[in-house]
């Protein structure tokens, strides 16, 4: 099934957004949850499914619904389609902070590898699965990159990241990351996993006892702030998670306690 053609606008330097436009009968799909605004003309509605092969049964159709739950995401996927007169504007934002990449897939061999977590939004007809990396080692050590999606078309498609995007060319070099540092690879990018040092390096150096490593040739989109680091850091310093106070003097802070009742 050949994508919809659909513009776009990303909004935003840091925290960022996309408003897709679409014409008449045109759709785009998208997490659920994910959508902020849209004109009047657009209609949504959750599928089981994301509408790139319409000759599939129930069974077919649930059958992929199962593998996205796998990657920890929703059954459904919501698809919006203008179904009014002239052009209508529908945008779309990641629950965290963060910058949005826009891949023509057309351009990247209408194949792209990215974290589970990080496909916001795209062109009816782009096909969204799961990718497992054959190799053992990957599966059991890969952390956030063991399951990873898999989109295929030849429209648009936006992922997103958290903090800075980091864009390689890599042409036969190899790349050492975090694994909760990638987002999104091309087809012609060979993706392992490999011990992060010695037995030292992996207990105290902080950096996680496995890196991903990226060869080949194909382009690599890397975020400077994933969501788990951000998170975990939140945590530890959460009060009621039993982490220090530190945005607080000790007298301000001891009175905000008396008058919230801690």
């Amino acid at each position: 099934m050949k994508c919809h053609e659909v513009d776009y606008e990303i909004i935003g330097d840091d925290l960022q957004l996309v408003e897709v436009e679409l014409d008449p009968g045109e759709t785009v799909i998208a997490e659920a949850g994910a959508m902020n605004y849209m004109e009047e003309g657009i209609d949504f509605e959750s599928k089981m499914g994301d509408g790139s092969e319409p000759e599939k049964g129930f069974f077919g159709k649930l059958f992929d619904a199962g593998k996205r739950v796998v990657t920890g995401e929703s059954i459904f996927l919501t698809h919006f389609t203008h179904r009014g007169e002239g052009k209508k504007r529908v945008a779309f934002a990641a629950p965290y902070p963060g910058s949005i990449v826009p891949v023509n897939m057309a351009e990247v061999g209408e194949s792209l590898i990215c974290q589970k977590d990080s496909f916001l939004c795209a062109a009816l007809g782009t096909k969204v699965s799961i990718h497992f990396n054959q190799k053992i080692g990957t599966g059991l050590f890969g952390g956030e990159g063991f399951i990873l999606q898999k989109l295929e078309g030849d429209g648009m498609a936006f992922v997103h990241a958290g903090g800075t995007i980091v864009k390689k060319e890599l042409r036969g070099e190899r790349l050492r990351v975090d694994t909760g540092c990638l987002v999104a690879f091309t087809s012609g990018i060979e993706y392992g996993i490999e011990r992060a040092g010695g037995l030292k390096s992996m207990m105290f150096g902080g950096e996680g006892l496995f890196l991903a490593t990226l060869s080949g040739h194909g382009t690599v989109w890397l975020q400077s702030l994933p969501f788990s680091r951000l998170a975990d850091r939140i945590l530890a310093n959460a009060p009621a998670a039993g982490g220090a106070r530190t945005g607080e003097g000790s007298i301000l802070g001891g009175l905000g306690d008396l008058m919230d009742g801690d």
